[in-house]
């Protein structure tokens, strides 16, 4: 039974994909840098193996002693694994390659599919008063990226403008349907970010206009551009918003968290 007098926790968002190069970690640490900036106490927990979602906030190898790992399958406190980063409001639980043999390792667990969500709902994340914790789910449709859909409250999903973009949309809504059914019946689609846009390209504007006739409200209108200061930022181990400040990458992903935080907000005065 749940305690009542605990505060209400963060709203939980597993960023996924299972196609890889969409620009899922690149957006999953640039939100969480603009939530941040908006005043938001930000989470984000780096569920890849490939750990970039680390390394992009800054987080050495060297310093990345209790890891996502020791969380899903040593049962290290939350407390142990969480850092600050260098962005005021911003903390990450890190990721190691240790991360490449969770999957074979939880099959043989009970509540296999669970332990994110009870590590995420630990009594010691109440002292940091998260508003939002993100979680980087690896690119593809494994136990790791089940565990963030079980744990989450919504999944949001970077959409590269490319062809066959929505086709690989298609195993992906189904894994989010198989949780909703199985596991989490409360999982919702948070919506779908189109990334690497290019305004200029004929057919950038061909996949705006499918998944928008296809998703319809569940697309976000800021899209994220083709920026090649997007690109350079993760080298210098930065957000984009801390990399070049007043680029148009940086400005795309405040008009992202902007628009998230204004459904929220509508979402909250409707219910």
């Amino acid at each position: 039974m749940s305690d009542p007098t605990r505060p209400k926790g963060p709203r939980i968002i597993a960023v996924a994909n299972q196609k890889g190069g969409v620009g899922k970690t690149t957006t999953a640490i640039n939100l969480a840098a603009a939530l941040a900036e908006q005043g938001q106490r930000i989470l984000l927990v780096d569920l890849d193996p490939q750990g970039n979602a680390s390394t992009g906030l800054g987080v050495e190898l060297e310093d990345r002693k209790f890891s996502t790992y020791d969380l899903l399958l040593d049962d290290a406190p939350l407390g142990a694994v969480i850092q600050p980063s260098t962005i005021q409001g911003l903390w990450i639980c890190p990721a190691t390659t240790d991360l490449s043999s969770a999957d074979m390792e939880l099959v043989s667990t009970e509540k296999r599919s669970f332990l994110l969500h009870d590590a995420l709902r630990q009594i010691d994340i109440d002292a940091y008063e998260f508003d939002y914790v993100l979680i980087d789910c690896p690119p593809s449709l494994s136990l790791l990226t089940v565990n963030a859909m079980v744990a989450a409250q919504s999944v949001l999903v970077p959409l590269q403008a490319e062809f066959f973009a929505l086709e690989g949309l298609s195993q992906l809504m189904l894994t989010i349907r198989e949780v909703r059914q199985s596991a989490n019946r409360d999982l919702r689609i948070e919506g779908v970010v189109l990334t690497m846009y290019d305004v200029r390209n004929n057919l950038s504007q061909q996949v705006e206009a499918d998944a928008r006739a296809t998703l319809g409200e569940l697309v976000f209108r800021t899209m994220i551009p083709r920026n090649v200061r997007i690109s350079e930022a993760p080298s210098y181990a930065l957000p984009v918003l801390s990399y070049d400040t007043g680029s148009r990458g940086a400005e795309a992903y405040r008009a992202l968290a902007k628009e998230m935080l204004l459904r929220h907000a509508a979402a909250k005065q409707g219910a």
